[in-house]
């Protein structure tokens, strides 16, 4: 069984910063991409940022300049550095990661954290 745990979200001032980590464990044997996501009040899920094994990320153009995703491949962890938050950046975030559980298994499954609620506001 593979979990995805989430920390660090809370309420913050417009303009703070807030850093989220994400610890993978569970039987696995290799993560490929690992991404955050977030979902705002009465909005679909959206992509906010990912990072691939090779180091390589993406992020949304809401958040580019602002927010850095990093990982720490030995640890099996994805942390999120963000910084001049707006009330818009208000959602739960939502971990992902595509996941190789084992060596004789060469699917990669998709796995999610349970969420970390991010409030910005005065």
């Amino acid at each position: 069984q593979v979990q995805l745990v989430e920390s660090g979200g809370g309420l913050v001032q417009p303009g703070g910063s807030l850093r989220l980590s994400c610890a993978a464990s569970g039987i696995i044997f290799n993560i490929n991409t690992m991404s955050w996501y977030r979902q705002a009040s009465g909005n679909q899920r959206e992509l906010v940022a990912s990072i691939r094994i090779d180091g390589s990320t993406n992020y949304a153009a809401s958040v580019k300049g602002r927010f850095t995703i990093s990982r720490d491949n030995a640890k099996n962890m994805v942390s999120l550095e963000m910084n001049s938050l707006k009330p818009e950046d208000t959602a739960v975030y939502y971990c992902n990661a595509n996941i190789r559980r084992t060596i004789v298994d060469r699917n990669y499954y998709q796995y999610w954290g349970q969420g970390t609620q991010v409030t910005v506001s005065s």
